[in-house]
């Protein structure tokens, strides 16, 4: 994950984060598949993210959607 991010944003600092909510990996798990929470977005300064979630006007801005599915791709071909 940290060189799939690193092919496409340099030195970007990689950190463990916590976030509360819920998911569908508790179901998957039970099936023997590790879910990880990696969602790479690189977000604009300023940009209140989190406290857009749920609500009516949650969204991304589309250049850190298409920055998120560019690592993603890379680490599929890579993992």
């Amino acid at each position: 994950m940290v060189a799939a991010l690193d092919a496409h944003d340099p030195g970007a600092p990689v950190v463990p984060y916590l976030m509360g909510g819920g998911t569908d990996n508790k179901a998957l798990s039970r099936l023997g598949i590790t879910g990880y929470g990696f969602a790479p977005l690189r977000l604009p300064p300023g940009l209140d993210f989190t406290g857009m979630f749920h609500g009516v006007d949650e969204r991304v801005p589309l250049d850190a959607l298409e920055f998120g599915a560019a690592v993603l791709t890379d680490l599929l071909r890579t993992y």
